[in-house]
């Protein structure tokens, strides 16, 4: 009875309206927890993709040179130290818990808060009443269409994170010190560029990429160049320096050279940037190796990627590691997400893997089977045969457990979509306890124990 009134309100009352009451909750929140935000440098990153990542390298740099950080994220809630993952299938917290968390941030003696920022969460007022100092945008490209109407509403909500943020009050964290000026950082290479550094009055603006394009009016271009992928990660020249992150993927270049921007910005030396550069490692769920595969011969990946882009360069990495096979588990995200995906993303996964498994993947109130058979029709077209290479198994556990039990010497399992996320969402607004990783290192041990069992009847066989 709840749950259909629930959906009898969403139906007939206006999305903008609805939104009013998550502005009145960031209000309240704001209020009853004291602007926690006035009283630390907040740094908010925002963009189609890497904003988690971005946030955990981010992170790890600051924290190498002596900040004191807490950080939201779609990974995790982490503060002085001390981690959760997020468990909330929600980037953007809502009910207060943002400011609760900056709250706590402060009590725990942070200097600065790391907030991963949303279009989705911008359109519901999530972000209002926090007072951020920097804004980055790591990218953008047409994603979240069908959530925003289109591209230039979805390109809006992003600017209208960049307006909240330099037309916002300056304030001062130190009273010895004058107020603390308002910042953007975009990515150079993007042609929208120029639209969120004019978005409003920032103090300064930065810019980082490969120099593609030109940016005109900024502080300064961080440059990226030379980016390489080596057995143990990559390694780019960032401006004079050359570094060697512990990361796969030469994607990740932008992500971490945003890092080292921001500890430049603030006056760290060449050599704490070059040093900080060389700690950073692939965040949780992004590209992650199940280690525990190799002892099979064999090497598994979960990756948060669901998007073609996310895709392509999750397949960019796996190219240069040269396997023999390619099993790829995924679904697509329901819920009145962007449904072309399922083509887009079934068809490159159709293209380039040998084995695919088609799965279930938070369909929230949508219908599961339909969206794999709509994601199945897409594999199918790139050559792709029912029952010979193509699997359609909707429990997630299941295709997980055949893709690892067919797993040989050399292959690559991939199973992509969730990443380190700790639920699985359904319909009625139900979450599933749910983690990829557990799964699959749960495969593993069952694999072993198969194995253990087939080689006990066949030695039982051979002493009749």
């Amino acid at each position: 009875m709840v749950q259909q009134l629930k959906l009898l309100i969403k139906k007939y009352i206006p999305k903008k309206v609805l939104n009013l009451r998550h502005w009145f909750f960031a209000l309240v929140g704001a209020l009853y927890y004291r602007n926690p935000s006035q009283e630390l440098l907040v740094i908010g990153v925002t963009g189609t993709s890497g904003k988690s990542t971005t946030i955990f390298l981010l992170r790890t740099a600051l924290e190498a040179v002596g900040y004191r950080v807490g950080s939201l994220s779609t990974i995790d809630f982490y503060i002085a130290g001390e981690n959760k993952l997020n468990d909330q299938k929600m980037t953007m917290l809502g009910k207060m818990k943002i400011q609760k968390y900056l709250r706590e941030m402060v009590d725990k003696k942070c200097d600065i808060a790391l907030v991963e920022t949303t279009s989705e969460g911008a359109v519901q007022y999530r972000h209002s009443f926090i007072n951020y100092d920097v804004m980055i945008l790591t990218n953008l490209y047409p994603e979240h269409i069908e959530s925003h109407g289109s591209f230039e509403n979805y390109k809006q909500a992003k600017i209208s994170i960049f307006q909240h943020v330099g037309n916002s009050r300056r304030k001062k964290l130190d009273e010895s010190e004058g107020p603390i000026p308002k910042v953007a950082i975009v990515n150079g290479d993007s042609i929208h560029a120029a639209d969120f550094l004019n978005a409003a009055r920032f103090d300064r603006r930065y810019a980082f990429g490969r120099g593609e394009r030109e940016v005109k009016d900024i502080e300064h271009y961080f440059t990226i160049s030379e980016v390489r992928s080596e057995s143990t990660g990559i390694s780019f020249s960032f401006d004079t320096m050359r570094v060697a992150p512990r990361l796969y993927g030469v994607h990740n270049a932008e992500n971490c050279a945003i890092a080292l921007s921001v500890l430049s910005i603030l006056g760290c030396s060449v050599e704490k940037i070059r040093d900080s550069a060389h700690m950073l490692e692939n965040a949780p769920g992004r590209t992650e190796f199940i280690h525990e595969a190799e002892d099979y011969g064999f090497r598994v990946i979960v990756d948060y990627a669901f998007e073609p882009k996310a895709i392509e360069a999750l397949y960019r990495i796996v190219s240069e590691l040269a396997p023999k096979r390619i099993i790829h588990v995924f679904g697509s995200t329901g819920g009145g997400r962007d449904k072309s995906r399922r083509f887009s993303v079934g068809e490159y996964v159709g293209k380039h893997a040998d084995i695919v498994f088609v799965t279930d993947e938070d369909p929230y109130d949508d219908d599961p089977f339909e969206i794999m058979k709509d994601v199945a029709s897409a594999v199918e077209k790139r050559g792709k045969v029912p029952g010979k290479n193509l699997f359609i198994i909707a429990d997630r556990r299941e295709a997980i457990e055949r893709a690892v039990a067919l797993a040989t010497q050399g292959d690559i399992v991939l199973v992509t979509g969730k990443g380190s996320e700790q639920g699985m969402c359904v319909a009625g607004g139900a979450m599933i306890p749910w983690d990829d990783r557990t799964v699959v290192r749960e495969s593993l041990t069952l694999r072993e124990e198969d194995e253990r069992a087939e080689k006990k009847e066949i030695k039982s066989l051979w002493s009749r």
